[in-house]
């Protein structure tokens, strides 16, 4: 059912700036809020269900600190690296 709604300029104008923001059309931002003020629809319900989720054990663990730090780079084993793969693609260096 289509329900006209009068909204002041400046009202409007915020409207559609809300959901070119969010990636929805001026009727899905109006949707939501419908729905959220008639209680159908909690703005946090996504948060509850990542809670339950994390609290069944749907997520593994994080692993180990030392694995999330950074290791030094190896410049001139990098080169040779690409160098061989260069060469290999191209022939660059090799007899005809």
């Amino acid at each position: 059912m289509a329900v006209p709604v009068r909204m002041d300029p400046l009202l409007e104008r915020e409207l559609e700036a809300a959901a070119k923001c969010q990636g929805k059309t001026n009727s899905q931002v109006i949707f939501d809020a419908v729905e959220r003020s008639l209680g159908r629809k909690s703005p946090c319900s996504p948060m509850l269900v990542l809670i339950a989720e994390e609290e069944a054990g749907a997520y593994g663990a994080l692993p180990p600190a030392e694995s999330l730090t950074e290791r030094p780079y190896d410049t001139d084993a990098s080169k040779q690296g690409l160098r061989a793969k260069f060469r290999a693609k191209h022939g660059v260096g090799q007899a005809r």
